[in-house]
This record gives C-alpha cells, sequence and structure tokens, in this order.
C-alpha cells in the first residue's frame, strides 16, 4: 500500500520572512485547521529559539490530538531539552533533530571529523528519546 504522509512546516518556516510574526492565537488557529485538513505533522517551530516559540510549540502540543506535533532542534543538547519539553505532553510528539553533514560544512562550518558527526547524531537521538520515540533525523546538505 502506497503512503502519502503530509509535512507542514508553515507554523516553523512562516515567520522566517521579513516582517513575518504571529500570535500564539494565530498559531493556534492555523494548527487547528492543518489539523482539520488532516495534515499527518505539523512542525510547529524551533524551541530552542525563543520562549514564545517555546510556549507556542508547547500549547499546541497540547491542544492537537489527531496530527504528530513536531518541534525542530539542531544536534545540540539544549535544543533538544527545549524541543522535548515542548512536545512531551503532545497525543502524537516528534523532535525533528538535523546537523549539517556536506563536506563544505564540516570543513568550514562545524569542523568535527566524520566520526565525531556520527556520534554527535547518535548521542542527539538517544538523548531525544528521553522525550519521545518518534525521532526524526535530517543531514542538512548532506548532498552537496
Amino acid at each position: 500500500m502506497d503512503t502519502l504522509r503530509i509535512f507542514d512546516t508553515t507554523l516553523r518556516d512562516g515567520e522566517q520572512s521579513p516582517g513575518a510574526t504571529l500570535t500564539l492565537q494565530e498559531k493556534l488557529e492555523i494548527a487547528r485547521q492543518l489539523e482539520i485538513l488532516g495534515v499527518d505533522v505539523i512542525e510547529a517551530g524551533f524551541p530552542v529559539s525563543s520562549d514564545g516559540d517555546f510556549e507556542s510549540v508547547r500549547q499546541i502540543a497540547t491542544e492537537i490530538s489527531r496530527s504528530t506535533v513536531c518541534g525542530l532542534a539542531r544536534c545540540h543538547p539544549k535544543d533538544i531539552e527545549r524541543a522535548g519539553e515542548a512536545v512531551k505532553f503532545a497525543k502524537f510528539g516528534r523532535i525533528h533533530i538535523f546537523c549539517a553533514t556536506s563536506k563544505i560544512h564540516m570543513e568550514h562550518k562545524l569542523r568535527p571529523g566524520q566520526d565525531a558527526l556520527l556520534r554527535l547524531a547518535v548521542d542527539s537521538i538517544e538523548q531525544a528519546r528521553a522525550y519521545t520515540d518518534d525521532i526524526e533525523f535530517s543531514p542538512e546538505d548532506a548532498s552537496r
């Protein structure tokens, strides 16, 4: 059986445009509408980025009951902790962890070796599992 899963990033990406901001009530309304539309996964925000983003992800996670509510995190313990705390009361909670993995990022941005980067990814996933078994991992810029 073929399955199509809808992963929506409106609540996270939507505020990355200059001048675009949403109130908590506006984010909740969008999340409610996404759930009504049948969106499978709502990436509600990047909880470590601000107290407001944390609170909006947490509120969405407590209210949404059919869609999975996801918080974004880098491979940093504080990021994962904030995302985990934000989604831990969701009926279906997920932590989406990302890490830059392209050769150019490893050489100029992160500077760990490949083994250290792999260890960082594994450690991050293990930390996230303390909050939920639903972990998504994205190797950012991996195909470059």
